[in-house]
């Protein structure tokens, strides 16, 4: 197995995965790469190596570098070898990037990861494509327990993801700004207490402040992915207005705290 990109995702997979000693990673930084050892990997000296032999890979790159990773990469691919996309892109991009590795001779496979992975290998996986079903087997095999086939064609699992991240995402976007404008007018208590009146499934100042936390640590990769989202809705004929807003907070709200990249 192989493993393109050892950010958040990739290393936490790689931390849960116990897989030393069948797993070799590649990352553009030096500083990911020298990482993976302590976390059970091995890692390649060039992307050429990571590859060579590979049966499954596993590309957790940046939402704007999933593209780019699939048509960099794919001629490097042994026959039939198997890409498995799990990067928050829009069907329209996955479907570029199957291109590329089709035209190359790989198998490529529409993964979407539908939860924060844990500590464990349990998160919810959604797979398409027509080789969905021989990478089901093989991340079974890598200890992945949560695999669902969503279709033969390659962009429905990442139409379901990005199309639930447009409410996900777009309801952070909406508490952090009615939370600044509760803030600005010195009404915060007041504004949350009327909410919570409401709603009781969780106090709404505990739930702004998690979403607080996560645009702040996750901002600048979930505004990346909101981009994807949009270009979804777009695809779909559908303005992206909200979505739009939601890429604008999340990176505003990333960039003031120096969040996490993917």
């Amino acid at each position: 197995m192989t493993l393109i990109g050892f950010g958040e995702a990739g290393s936490r997979f790689a931390r849960v995965g116990g897989w030393a000693g069948q797993a070799r990673g590649w990352d553009l930084l030096p500083a990911r790469r020298a990482l993976m050892p302590s976390l059970g990997m091995a890692p390649a000296d060039d992307p050429g190596e990571a590859l060579s032999g590979a049966e499954i890979v596993l590309s957790l790159v940046t939402a704007d570098g999933a593209l780019d990773a699939a048509r960099d990469y794919a001629a490097l691919l042994p026959a039939g070898a198997l890409w498995c996309d799990m990067n928050s892109v829009a069907p329209a991009t996955k479907q570029a990037a199957a291109a590329a590795v089709e035209a190359a001779g790989g198998a490529y496979v529409d993964v979407s990861v539908m939860a924060p992975v844990g500590h464990d290998l349990a998160v919810p996986l959604l797979l398409a494509g027509p080789a969905a079903g021989r990478a089901d087997a093989l991340l079974a095999r890598l200890g992945f327990t949560r695999r669902r086939i969503v279709g033969d064609a390659v962009g429905r699992a990442s139409a379901i993801k990005m199309i639930r991240s447009v409410m996900v995402k777009g309801l952070e976007a909406l508490s952090h700004e009615c939370a600044a404008a509760a803030d600005a007018a010195g009404v915060f208590e007041e504004v949350m207490t009327s909410l919570d009146a409401s709603e009781k499934p969780l106090p709404w100042a505990e739930r702004i402040a998690y979403n607080r936390e996560r645009m702040a640590t996750h901002g600048l990769r979930r505004a990346a992915e909101m981009e994807e989202a949009a270009r979804t809705l777009a695809d779909l004929g559908v303005e992206p207005v909200m979505t739009g807003g939601t890429v604008r907070l999340q990176r505003r709200a990333g960039a003031s705290k120096g969040s996490q990249p993917a």
